[in-house]
């Protein structure tokens, strides 16, 4: 089955202003996370999708192939539907959507997650990683817990499962993952979800994936050892770049 690899770069974030254009090793991070996503060889075609034309322009300039798109999509979800559908992509069985600020990436979690979609075991796929006891009361973390049959049962900001006493506190921590937010879809499964309005559980939690959850659409988690966080902030991107110049030294010498 063929992969379209779509990263969509919304210019307007607010935490980390014009982020898709801030310069990471000199380059711009949009830019960044294309050269990632097309070296790990995971998509057939991989392909920016953005709101603004500055952005577009960056990526023309560099020979990374970009779409500009409609500028009122509520969600990156509804940005990567938008590219799918267009006619020069329409031969591409599997949609893979990763986000446009993380330049690291794991193979592991894009590869899990477009092998649930293409070995029929769920119309989605997503993956997850163990998360640290710290994690589970932070609401910007996103818990995830499956049933036996590897898929989501639900996801949320809270601890879930919840301990109700703590001498199970060892049993929570097996069950409970921290979300990593890569999805692959069928290329029907994305366009009934953003075909829906929003959930009711999904404008409580702000979390768009209980939309098709909601609805009975099945979600695969991969299990992945270890994932990369994103870049929200100024200090992770100057993280970002401390890192990316110390894998360079590692490989100069």
């Amino acid at each position: 089955m063929s992969v379209l690899a779509v990263i969509p770069a919304r210019l307007g974030a607010t935490r980390l202003p014009r982020k898709p254009l801030r310069l990471l090793a000199g380059e711009p991070l949009i830019v960044r996370v294309f050269q990632r996503v097309l070296a790990l060889g995971i998509g057939d075609y991989v392909v920016v999708a953005t709101d603004h034309p500055e952005v577009l322009a960056a990526c023309e300039a560099r020979g990374v192939p970009v779409v500009l798109t409609r500028a009122d999509h509520p969600s990156g979800t509804d940005r990567v539907a938008e590219v799918a559908a267009r006619p020069e992509f329409t031969q591409f069985d599997v949609i893979l959507n990763v986000q446009g600020d993380e330049p690291f990436v794991s193979r592991e979690a894009l590869a899990g997650a477009v092998a649930i979609v293409t070995d029929g075991l769920a119309p989605i796929g997503t993956a997850a990683v163990p998360i640290l006891v710290s994690a589970l009361s932070t609401p910007d973390v996103v818990k995830v817990v499956r049933g036996d049959d590897g898929r989501a049962l639900y996801f949320s900001r809270a601890p879930i499962p919840y301990l109700r006493d703590p001498a199970d506190a060892g049993a929570q921590e097996a069950l409970a993952l921290q979300h990593v937010g890569v999805y692959a879809y069928t290329r029907d499964a994305l366009q009934r979800w953003v075909g829906w309005a929003p959930h009711p559980l999904e404008l409580v939690e702000r979390l768009e994936q209980l939309r098709p959850l909601a609805h009975g659409l099945a979600i695969g988690v991969a299990d992945v050892p270890a994932a990369e966080g994103g870049i929200d902030t100024e200090d992770d991107l100057d993280r970002a770049n401390l890192r990316w110049n110390t894998l360079l030294s590692n490989t100069q010498s």
